[in-house]
């Protein structure tokens, strides 16, 4: 969700201030998923490396996100929608922690959507860290693993890799996020500015997907044939992103 600070910069207000548009272009991003019928929705939040940002910006991010928590979670659970925070909690103070916990206990059955929020989280912790755990849990695979093996320990491994990754803002570049995961999703990059990326945007970005052929490593006529041997099978929805 690239371009708060831009917006605002553009419009003559302090940085946060777009940050805190970006959390009402949050809400309306949940509502257009939730027309288009989209199960997953993962939003990059905030990444290892913005810790590198000035430390007043950091510090208004964190009661940022505490706010959101605070305001928002009863209305999502109100709308069945599940919220997963993933990455390295650690750094966070304990308020902030307590309410990530009590917000994914509240929301854990509802099926509607799932909201994840990657929160402290880089693609190459993610991976170290699953690693890390495989290994603590089966010693024994310390000299050879498996996909299969090390999959079970990722931050995402509820849910199936994304089928579109969107970037807002301009850049196009993954920045570290679900390195792992993204290795055959469909990338998508935009010069609209997060705050300013509504359910129209959203419905560019679908239209895109929609015209791409994804092969998984097959030639288009192998798709095709596949295709062809299930066409009396119900089509498939939209995208998780």
């Amino acid at each position: 969700m690239d371009g708060n600070g831009r917006w605002a910069k553009k419009r003559f207000l302090p940085r946060i201030a777009g940050h805190r548009r970006g959390v009402e272009a949050v809400r309306a991003m949940i509502k257009a998923c939730v027309d288009l019928g989209v199960e997953y929705l993962t939003l990059f939040a905030f990444s290892s490396e913005n810790w590198r940002r000035p430390a007043e910006e950091v510090s208004l991010l964190m009661q940022l996100f505490v706010r959101a928590l605070e305001q928002e979670v009863a209305r999502l659970h109100e709308n069945q929608i599940r919220l997963r925070v993933i990455g390295d909690l650690s750094r966070f103070e304990p308020k902030l922690v307590t309410l990530i916990q009590q917000a994914e206990a509240l929301t854990c059955n509802n099926t509607r959507l799932t909201l994840t929020i990657a929160a402290n989280y880089g693609g190459r912790w993610d991976i170290l860290q699953a690693t890390h755990r495989l290994l603590a849990d089966k010693p024994d695979l310390a000299t050879s693993f498996t996909e299969d093996e090390l999959t079970p320990y990722l931050s995402m491994s509820y849910t199936r890799e994304p089928d579109l990754f969107i970037r807002t803002g301009g850049e196009q570049r993954i920045s570290n996020f679900l390195l792992w995961q993204l290795a055959y999703t469909e990338l998508y990059f935009t010069d609209t500015l997060w705050p300013d990326f509504d359910a129209k945007a959203l419905n560019h970005a679908v239209h895109s997907y929609q015209q791409r052929e994804r092969r998984f490593g097959r030639t288009s006529e192998q798709l095709r044939e596949s295709l062809g041997s299930r066409a009396s099978a119900p089509g498939g929805g939209p995208p998780d992103a």
